[in-house]
């Protein structure tokens, strides 16, 4: 029975269908339950430690409830996305409403249509697989794909990585680093796998130039059949979604470097390179993303078998206040940066 506190998670999109149903000052509803909320809860509620067993483990990974939790997720996102678009294109929205409506879908984007595509993505079946693609596809950012399991979790925690901040430097400059080093990164990737499976660049083999491709043929399927209204407000759901992503991954690895050993390569993955947050509701509502120091320990574990690690540095606030902290940078850095281990004198860094 405890594990059915994962359809708490499902509270989220209800409310962003109801910002689509009954608009007014019902439109903001996704924005003040995931920043509002949520964040005011999370002050109150425990934090949990707590592990499953590891004879459990095995069992626990197999049970189909998780993984239907995750797959109900699909059709959720495309009502919901689809449901904003024809609101925009037909009806008159005032601009508080038109701007309620943007944000709360573009939140759905981000921890639907982002963050579940990356729990999917992560799996080792074809059709999960396939399921995180179309719904990187709302977001635009189906590059994601490559770069996040190729390149991400490879150089996490080093200047190789987009994705992870360095010390003193600000979310608004992080963004604009993140976002263009991942859609440089996920090309190379891409044309080294080609190179070495002896396959064309310029063809079908290449799954960037896929994605390209079926990202451009979604907007002009929106343009075509709903309007000029509907394609901008596209656009600006994914931009949303993308920057609640950046965002994410701000936080998750700020500051957090590996060392480089004597033969010049960086040190292994260990959970001391990704922050962490035990905070329960974070946790539940992002399918337990914020554990995400195991995750980067062993990326295949899935979600519901994640751990806290005593050496995992910790957050001191759940995923939805830290985003609101970071967005004030002085008082990101206030409370982060004496969080944050230097290296040891003489030490380089990755």
């Amino acid at each position: 029975m405890r594990d059915l506190k994962y359809l708490l998670a499902y509270i989220l999109p209800l409310s962003a269908l109801l910002a689509l149903l009954w608009r007014g000052p019902w439109a903001w509803s996704t924005v003040v339950l995931a920043f509002g909320i949520i964040p005011l809860l999370e002050l109150w509620t425990p934090q949990s430690t707590e592990n499953p067993a590891p004879e459990a483990e095995g069992s626990r990974s197999r049970h189909p409830l998780f993984d239907v939790l995750l797959y109900l997720n699909f059709p959720l996102l495309f009502a919901i996305v689809g449901g904003y678009l024809y609101l925009v294109q037909s009806r008159a929205l005032s601009a508080a409403e038109l701007l309620g409506l943007t944000l709360s879908t573009g939140i759905i984007v981000g921890t639907i249509g982002i963050n579940v595509a990356h729990e999917l993505g992560h799996r080792s079946k074809d059709f999960e697989q396939a399921m995180s693609k179309w719904m990187l596809l709302t977001a635009l950012y189906q590059h994601f794909f490559i770069e996040h399991n190729r390149g991400h979790h490879k150089n996490v925690a080093t200047g190789h990585d987009p994705a992870t901040a360095r010390f003193g430097e600000s979310l608004f400059a992080f963004w604009p680093r993140s976002v263009t080093g991942s859609w440089r990164n996920a090309w190379r990737l891409e044309r080294e796998r080609l190179q070495k499976t002896g396959r064309p660049f310029w063809s079908l083999h290449n799954e960037m130039l896929r994605f390209q491709v079926w990202q451009l043929l979604w907007l002009a399927a929106i343009g075509v059949l709903l309007g000029v209204k509907a394609l901008l407000g596209a656009l600006l759901i994914a931009l949303v979604g993308i920057l609640l992503l950046e965002t994410i991954n701000y936080i998750e690895h700020y500051g957090l470097r590996r060392r480089l050993l004597p033969s010049g390569r960086p040190e292994p993955v260990t959970p001391a390179h990704s922050w962490n947050s035990n905070h329960e509701l974070g946790r539940i509502f992002l399918y337990e993303l914020t554990r995400h120091s195991d995750h980067h320990y062993k990326a295949s574990r899935k979600y519901q078998v994640l751990r806290h690690l005593g050496e995992s540095p910790q957050l001191p606030f759940g995923y939805p206040t830290s985003v609101l902290l970071a967005l004030v940078p002085p008082l990101w850095f206030r409370v982060m940066d004496s969080r944050v281990t230097p290296a040891p004198e003489g030490q380089r860094q990755a």
